[in-house]
């Protein structure tokens, strides 16, 4: 063999050497970075009070789990229907406060997995977007359904006519400041990531409660049904699988079960049917929350739509047989079974991305707030992608043209403006033949 021959296998041998290195010293970071993670992140715990600790101590963990869970479930549906009957208003700052807690959760993890590093102004950062992010979406929303009201007060005027420039301008800074805290090249890429960790964050979180508040503007049917049949298929699912899961359904959640998959969504579809069909017949739940000065304030009093009114459906004739040939159904009904099937089938995927994300840094729930479920983010992962869609569903099979939406826009004009608008529709509707000639008087105003 030739000395040149010896040396390119030392070469090879030698690079070989130094991959492995650097692969074990990856591993290394790696492990030591989820062990940072388990150590510093709150877990999950079943300590609650000594009373119900001591009532529980005969039991095995696993029930003692799934009684725990039990309690601490009814207990937030007892608060959440309360909060319902404050009306829409408290839900859009219980929806705010999740938002913060459910932030803080997820930006907790990033600041434990670098806290080593000493990143400066990331946590600072992280809120000011946040700030940010929130002050274009709730102003876009308070804008869009309540500018007759907000014109009211002259001091709002700026903040109106200019928000979206504020809005930027906010985010701008955040960014500014951004890269002026990269100031140490070997953190670069860890401040990049962190970057990124907040945006997606906000992307999730942000987006999804704009979505949420904007379906509460519709009606609170929109928003109370979905989050409800969410809640229905979480615990139907756990109880199924409780007593009877044997199938397993994905490697992320080994804990989730066919059979609980499958009982939780024929239990979702019948709880929709019977929810929609009661919260229907109700204004309070069907009508859009609107500003009156008439009143003097918020008002849920509306004619409800034609989805809200009992419609006669004729069946199939395959069933005539039976004697029937219509049925009377409020078309809502109907619709719920699309979100029914929603929840049930795609919305568990959203309690399936947060599990690969925890079990991406090995950490077993987001925190520790509320015992034997986590943190919020843990009870509230699969509500992420359902608001989204029920968003998405209003805008492309139910919403229309919304005459109440168009006078709000309409009365938030200057006096003039408004003459303006009404002397044009004036003339097309004298056009159409609709208005007759004798109204002609009217079209002087405008001289």
């Amino acid at each position: 063999m030739s000395s040149q021959d010896k040396l390119r296998r030392r070469s090879k041998a030698s690079d070989e050497k130094s991959k492995s290195d650097a692969e074990t010293d990856k591993e290394d970071d790696a492990d030591a970075l989820n062990e940072q993670l388990s150590a510093g992140s709150p877990q999950a715990s079943d300590k609650t009070t000594e009373a119900i600790d001591s009532a529980l101590k005969d039991f095995s963990p696993r029930w003692r789990n799934y009684i725990i869970r039990t309690i601490f479930t009814i207990v937030m549906i007892l608060v959440f229907a309360f909060i319902i009957y404050l009306g829409p208003l408290a839900i859009v700052v219980l929806i705010q406060l999740i938002q913060i807690k459910c932030y803080h959760e997820i930006i907790s993890i990033g600041y434990i997995a670098y806290k080593s590093h000493d990143l400066p102004w990331f946590r600072t950062l992280s809120w000011h977007f946040l700030l940010a992010s929130n002050y274009y979406f709730y102003g876009e929303s308070a804008i869009s359904s309540f500018s007759v009201l907000l014109h009211k007060a002259e001091f709002l005027e700026p903040l109106i006519t200019y928000h979206r420039f504020i809005s930027f301008s906010l985010y701008t800074c955040g960014l500014v400041a951004f890269v002026l805290s990269l100031t140490r090249k070997k953190l670069y890429l860890k401040q990049f990531t962190l970057f990124a960790w907040t945006h997606i964050t906000l992307l999730i979180l942000v987006t999804q409660s704009h979505f949420m508040i904007q379906n509460i503007f519709e009606g609170l049917i929109w928003f109370l049904v979905p989050v409800s049949l969410i809640i229905c298929n979480d615990i139907m699912a756990y109880v199924f699988g409780f007593f009877f899961g044997k199938t397993p359904l994905i490697k992320l959640s080994p804990k989730k079960t066919w059979e609980g998959f499958i009982g939780g969504g024929f239990s979702t579809i019948l709880f929709g049917w019977i929810l929609s069909a009661v919260l229907v017949k109700h204004k309070f739940f069907v009508c859009p929350i609107t500003y009156s000065d008439e009143a003097g304030g918020f008002t849920l009093d509306c004619e409800p739509g034609p989805i809200f009114r009992l419609t006669e459906y004729t069946l199939p004739k395959v069933l005539h047989i039976l004697g029937m040939k219509t049925v009377r159904l409020y078309p809502f009904v109907l619709h719920s079974l699309s979100l029914s099937i929603f929840a049930s089938s795609i919305g568990p995927f959203g309690g399936f991305f947060a599990s690969g994300f925890k079990r991406a840094f090995k950490i077993k729930d987001f925190g520790d707030t509320i015992p034997g479920h986590g943190g919020f983010m843990d009870r509230f992962d699969c509500q992420v992608l359902t608001a989204t869609f029920v968003n998405v569903y209003i805008s492309s099979f139910v919403r229309g043209a919304s005459p109440q939406k168009l006078l709000t826009q309409l009365l938030s004009l200057k006096p003039e403006e408004q003459l303006e608008v009404f002397n044009v529709l004036r003339e097309r509707l004298l056009h159409l033949g609709i208005l007759n000639r004798a109204a002609q008087p009217l079209a002087g105003l405008g001289g």
